[in-house]
């Protein structure tokens, strides 16, 4: 109130507090605060956009480090105690392949140059996977940092991406100054942020899994140089390295949201699709049950229909195996991708391994039958009420209403009228 001195101050009620240099930056002459926002002063409200906005930025800072790390956490160098344990085993299991080799070399010795000729190329691989059990951890390392290097280029030196674009959405917005689509994007960036976790765990622990498999993968190398396993293994590793390129396909859309913070938020809610359906193709030993828990998670907490439409395009319903078109799209268990991935590793030690058979487990057996009902039980109806149509159209006489003809006795007359010309019919001509 004028006429007060300044140590009656409204301001000084919250010294100490956060809300104290708000009410210092914004009081008026008469000591009472001002809170119309303006550039020039800070004041609550602008002071509060302000924090939404640092808060926008700390999200999306923190998307980019989840989708692509910097770090790892696979052994970086081959003295780890953890991957020196598979190391010992690969080395081991490829000395031992090596001996057998020159045995059965040694009792086949009479057929000459091929034995003298298989010989040599395990020696040679034997070498060569030994060597590369020790360089895998280094060189998965090295690219790792490579891809998150170039992702997070990709990302910040293209302004037609889609983090960057909402960075400049959040200054120069149309809708910017508007609360409710601050709340919206940060909404959907937290929403993003709990997909990218998802992603980061996948990552590391597929990344951790594949590069300690690499010795016991190389090894089977000393028996003559099968590369069939080592080509699976590497696709795996690469395609789930460069998995988070994936979300650059949502670059090409920015323009149509530019200038729209709402929009911004739908297409990042796409992008968080798309972000699951990275972990369910990504690694398929447990890419679909970690995409499969965090929808069946998320919808058994929300009844929204739009949330559960994202959530079923990035983790929809499978079976194990499936060739009908109607069904949901087909994709390896993570049982049946195991399963297929162990028999090329086997095949490559020289052991067969029986297929799985292609008929459906007996949950997706039940499965199926429950979703087909509804349409099993249409069909029904539908070939129950055609063929009541048909009846009232084309009626068929009742049998028992037929005059049966009197059967004849063992000794019939002969019939009269038999060989007789018809009346009805005009002679025949010559």
């Amino acid at each position: 109130m004028p006429g007060k001195p300044d140590e009656d101050d409204p301001c000084d009620l919250l010294e100490g507090t956060p809300g104290y240099d708000y009410c210092s930056d914004g009081k008026v002459g008469d000591g009472a605060p001002d809170l119309t926002p303006s550039p020039e002063r800070g004041g609550i409200t602008a002071g509060a956009s302000n924090h939404v906005k640092d808060v926008a930025e700390y999200l999306i800072e923190k998307l980019k480090g989840l989708i692509a790390p910097k770090e790892a956490w696979a052994p970086e160098k081959a003295d780890n105690w953890v991957y020196q344990q598979f190391l010992w085993l690969g080395e081991h299991l490829a000395l031992a392949i090596f001996i057998c080799v020159i045995v059965v070399c040694a009792l086949t010795a009479w057929q000459g140059a091929p034995r003298l000729k298989q010989m040599g190329a395990s020696t040679g691989w034997t070498l060569a996977a030994v060597v590369g059990m020790a360089s895998v951890p280094g060189v998965v390392m090295l690219l790792n940092k490579a891809v998150s290097s170039a992702f997070t280029n990709a990302f910040d030196s293209n302004e037609s991406t889609l983090f960057t674009v909402i960075s400049k959405d959040l200054e120069n917005g149309a809708d910017s100054g508007n609360p409710l689509a601050l709340l919206i994007i940060i909404a959907a960036l937290v929403v993003a942020l709990g997909f990218a976790a998802l992603v980061f765990m996948t990552h590391q622990l597929g990344i951790l899994v594949f590069v300690c498999m690499a010795p016991v993968v190389l090894a089977s190398l000393a028996r003559g140089g099968d590369m069939s396993a080592v080509k699976a293994w590497a696709q795996r590793l690469l395609g789930l390295m460069f998995a988070p390129f994936a979300l650059l396909l949502v670059s090409p859309f920015v323009e149509f949201t530019r200038g729209s913070l709402v929009m911004d938020a739908v297409l990042l809610v796409a992008a968080d699709a798309l972000m699951l359906r990275m972990i369910f193709h990504g690694v398929p030993y447990f890419g679909p049950k970690v995409a499969g828990a965090a929808r069946s998670f998320v919808e058994s907490r929300t009844t929204n229909p739009l949330a559960r439409a994202v959530l079923r395009a990035g983790a929809p319903d499978f079976y194990e195996q499936e060739n009908n078109p109607r069904m949901p799209r087909t994709v390896d268990t993570p049982g049946r991708a195991m399963h297929q991935d162990r028999g090329v590793l086997f095949a490559a030690y020289g052991i067969k391994q029986d297929k799985r058979s292609a008929r459906l487990t007996t949950e997706s057996a039940i499965d199926k039958a429950q979703r087909e009902a509804p349409r099993s039980q249409q069909l029904i109806e539908a070939r129950r009420a055609a063929r009541a149509a048909a009846q009232t159209t084309n009626p068929t006489p009742n049998p028992a209403a037929r005059p049966r003809p009197s059967r004849p006795g063992p000794n019939p007359a002969p019939n009269p009228t038999r060989g007789a010309p018809n009346p009805t019919r005009p002679p025949r001509t010559p």
